[in-house]
């Protein structure tokens, strides 16, 4: 997660399926890739920004969605301290925007996209914690239209 004093910085993915959504920067980590250098590789690549500096993990995420068959597990790490311009140079064709969004800009953002995602964020910005948080979601169904998203 990366606030600055513009807000917090989210980009705009277009789904396989065509929807967009909003969220913090982030992805898939690599094979042989730690966690922290992955993140920062895909911040880099989404949003054009280094990421000098890690203040540390803020929570977890794991999510369960056994009709899919997947298990989704997210470490949401808070940048410190970055450098660059904005822009975005995703090689998988996800991310189309990247951008500030004024903290209380961010909810409208993110409505509309994952429970799992928006939830968090959401908790952080109306009221920052110190420590380790963690967030558990089991998620029925397989149609995104009509998924049924529970917090465990």
């Amino acid at each position: 997660m990366i606030e600055g004093p513009q807000g917090l910085l989210l980009v705009r993915n277009r789904r396989r399926d065509g929807s967009v959504d909003w969220t913090p920067p982030g992805g898939v980590i690599d094979a042989g890739e730690s966690v922290v250098d992955g993140l920062a590789r895909e911040v880099l690549e989404e949003t054009g920004l280094t990421v000098t500096r890690w203040s540390g993990m803020l929570y977890e995420i794991e999510a369960h969605a056994p009709d899919m068959g997947w298990v989704l597990r997210v470490e949401a790490w808070r940048a410190e301290a970055w450098e660059g311009e904005i822009q975005v140079a995703d090689p998988d064709g996800i991310v189309e925007e990247a951008r500030w969004v004024p903290t209380g800009e961010c909810a409208g953002h993110l409505d509309g996209g994952s429970p799992w995602v928006a939830e968090p964020v959401g908790e952080w910005l109306a009221a920052p914690w110190t420590g380790l948080r963690s967030f558990g979601y089991r998620i029925v169904g397989t149609e995104r239209a009509s998924l049924v998203v529970t917090r465990v």
